[in-house]
């Protein structure tokens, strides 16, 4: 009846632009859902690593380098899907933000998740050594860092620009314990050459919980970036 009319092909097109812009931005969303999902796998293999290395649980650890692989390949998941988004459709500029925001977000998180691989590689080499540096505060450290990067996730999912500024402003606090724990090992290993060992571990864990918090600084800038804040 309506090709009669000719109604029928225009009608018909306008059905499949809805049909295609519904599926694309089901399609932006699933991605968006899979950058969160990344973030909290990213931030569980933070904990469980600090965890372990503070309660010499080298089984905890082991957990930790064993998920890696979920980590990477979910990336993975993210980073094509993104490229498809751009391809299959001319995206807005809102929605290219947000899928530019996905691509640097995804990569950010999986780096964060191999510093949690070498954190806990260290905890498993370190959970046998009984002698420590017993000033340097990882477990501080690790909070702080650990809870940037929670605050960094909420403000992308939430979209909340005053957040994202705060964990902006956190990195600074994430600095100062790392240069204090760095100072503390230093003078603790002088004064005791059979800290050495462990020290020079700690000292690897103080440099990639540092380098969490600069991650989740970046995604704060992202985030902002996304929302135009």
């Amino acid at each position: 009846m309506l090709y009669e009319f000719g109604l029928q092909p225009p009608f018909r097109d306008a059905m499949l632009v809805v049909a295609v812009r519904t599926a694309y931005h089901e399609a932006l969303e699933a991605t968006r859902l899979d950058v969160v999902r990344l973030g909290a796998l990213v931030g569980d293999a933070i904990r469980v690593a600090v965890e372990a290395l503070e309660r010499r649980d080298s089984s905890a650890g082991a957990r930790v380098v064993a998920g890696d692989d979920v980590v990477d390949d979910l990336r993975r998941k993210i980073e094509s899907a993104c490229i498809e988004l751009i391809w299959k459709q001319q995206p807005v500029a809102g929605e290219l933000r947000a899928i530019a925001a996905m691509l640097e977000i995804a990569t950010d998180l999986e780096r964060i998740g191999d510093y949690a691989v070498d954190i806990a590689k260290n905890a498993i080499k370190l959970a046998d050594v009984p002698l420590r540096p017993a000033r340097v505060e990882i477990d501080r450290i690790g909070d702080t860092a650990h809870a940037m990067l929670l605050d960094a996730m909420r403000a992308y999912t939430d979209q909340d620009g005053v957040l994202a500024e705060r964990v902006i402003e956190s990195d600074d606090d994430v600095d100062k314990l790392y240069k204090r724990g760095v100072k503390a090992l230093q003078e603790e290993m002088q004064a005791d050459p059979a800290l050495v060992r462990a020290g020079t571990r700690m000292l690897f864990v103080l440099a990639a919980l540092e380098r969490v918090g600069d991650r989740a600084q970046n995604i704060a800038w992202h985030t902002k970036d996304m929302i135009g804040s």
